[in-house]
């Protein structure tokens, strides 16, 4: 098996890229950080091409103006009826059959420099796989309208880049590395392709995944926020993906650090519906690193889903294309802080495109991590406060449980009280001395009994109240 791959680093995203563009800004990418690896004993099938799972294009060249914004699309599938084969070499393939499967030559495509999701889409409702794989080798290009339009007003210069870069594609080295990998894979049309995106306005075209694709059912709800969140935030999230997985909701989400990690992790707890992870990256490539146990664990009792081959690293324009995977695949969205401008309303827009209702979780006016989720209910969206609001705007009415005791010890009296005072806003030692009217020494000594007993966080110069199980 490959070894992992260290993914460039990455700014922080922007909303006002385009949503799915592959030139755009990714939406609240992840951190600046490299790869990790995590174990690749699970998924995928025999022959890598069975279940429903994600993957396919995208530019992979480091400084490329990036390649497409997908079009709105009917989810036809592509044709699937050439018979081309490869001979391995230099990413040539010819006709006559060489034992690859359609998959292997879609996959070649996708990892072209330059090639995103809609100029992916448009050259395979053209011809099929190993066809294009054969017109890339040759620098033919394409003539029709519809292609020409999708690869832009540099369409014969890109033609002779991808030219260039199939030399050192291998469909055949592409095809060993996703058997080798576990990896299974599906391209839009074909029976293992699932439904929840067969159907979708910009389906990708071509899908990998590692664990179980069939628990692509029932209902499902993305949870989506800010990786700058704060404590308040971490502990909605846990206890969301921990109360809606009970009630046998599956939780869909990015991975990636912060709300969307807190939300997976709180499913995993509660051991019921299994968790959807949608990856920005090749399933090989962990991003951001320190997420590589929760990868797997993602794996080991779900699944993992991508549109990018194996190997790429996780681009900027490739989050906004992925959150369109995640609304794509949710019955409902839900924000839990977001900043103005964070990268989680690009899921929101995607969701709207799609008519999938956004629900928000209220903030304080002073927390920034709460403004853009806060402009979501000014715009009149669903607050949701628990799982039941979830629930509920699902159709599937109460939980009908009793929360869980807390199992942390009953502060004192005067503990309580200071508890009282910080209420569920971040606050200073100094704006705590004004509130409490406590000597410091005091104060300072009920800070400290409430952190030991999990009530209060500190993060830098600033303590936050947790809430039961999310400390």
């Amino acid at each position: 098996m490959q070894p992992l791959r260290s993914p460039e680093l990455l700014p922080p995203a922007r909303r006002d890229a385009g949503a799915t563009g592959d030139g755009g800004v990714g939406g609240d990418s992840p951190p600046r950080g490299d790869g990790g690896g995590f174990r690749r004993d699970c998924g995928g099938g025999g022959d890598g091409r069975g279940g429903g799972s994600e993957g396919g294009g995208g530019a992979t060249g480091a400084g490329d103006a990036g390649g497409d914004s997908p079009s709105r699309g009917d989810g036809a599938g592509f044709r699937r009826d050439g018979g081309g084969g490869g001979d391995g070499s230099g990413g040539r393939a010819e006709g006559g059959g060489g034992g690859l499967p359609a998959e292997a030559y879609a996959a070649c495509l996708a990892a072209l420099p330059g090639m995103g999701p809609a100029r992916l889409m448009a050259v395979l409702a053209l011809d099929d796989p190993a066809a294009a794989w054969a017109r890339v080798g040759s620098g033919r290009g394409w003539g029709e309208r519809q292609v020409r339009e999708a690869l832009g007003g540099g369409a014969d210069r890109l033609v002779e880049r991808w030219q260039r870069a199939a030399r050192d594609i291998s469909p055949a080295a592409m095809w060993q590395r996703v058997l080798d990998a576990g990896v299974g894979v599906a391209t839009l049309g074909s029976p293992a392709y699932p439904s929840a995106l067969a159907d979708d306005v910009e389906p990708p075209a071509i899908l990998f995944h590692l664990g179980s694709p069939e628990v692509i059912t029932g209902p499902r709800v993305a949870i989506v926020g800010t990786r700058r969140c704060t404590a308040t935030g971490t502990s909605v999230a846990l206890e969301l993906g921990r109360d809606l997985s009970r009630a046998g909701v599956a939780v869909v989400s990015g991975l990636a650090t912060g709300i969307d990690a807190a939300a997976h992790r709180g499913a995993l707890t509660a051991g019921a519906a299994p968790p959807i992870g949608v990856a920005g990256s090749g399933l090989d490539v962990v991003y951001p690193r320190g997420q590589a146990a929760l990868w797997q664990a993602v794996v080991d009792t779900g699944v993992l889903l991508s549109e990018t081959p194996l190997g790429i690293r996780p681009e900027r324009w490739r989050f906004p294309a992925r959150n369109r995977i995640i609304a794509a695949l949710a019955d409902l969205v839900v924000v839990i802080e977001s900043h103005r401008r964070g990268g989680s309303l690009h899921t929101v827009d995607e969701a709207d495109r799609r008519g999938v209702d956004v629900l928000a979780v209220p903030g304080s006016v002073r927390n920034p991590a709460a403004a853009g989720t806060n402009g979501l209910l000014a715009e009149g969206r669903a607050p949701v406060t628990c799982a039941d609001d979830v629930l509920m705007a699902l159709g599937l009415g109460s939980a009908g449980r009793h929360p869980p005791a807390d199992r942390r010890p009953r502060p004192a009296p005067d503990d309580q009280a200071l508890l009282d005072v910080l209420g569920w806003q971040a606050a200073t030692l100094d704006q705590l001395l004004l509130r409490s009217e406590r000597d410091l020494g005091a104060m300072t000594m009920s800070l400290h009994q409430l952190i030991q007993a999990g009530w209060v966080v500190q993060h830098g110069g600033w303590y936050e109240r947790v809430a039961e199980g999310g400390s």
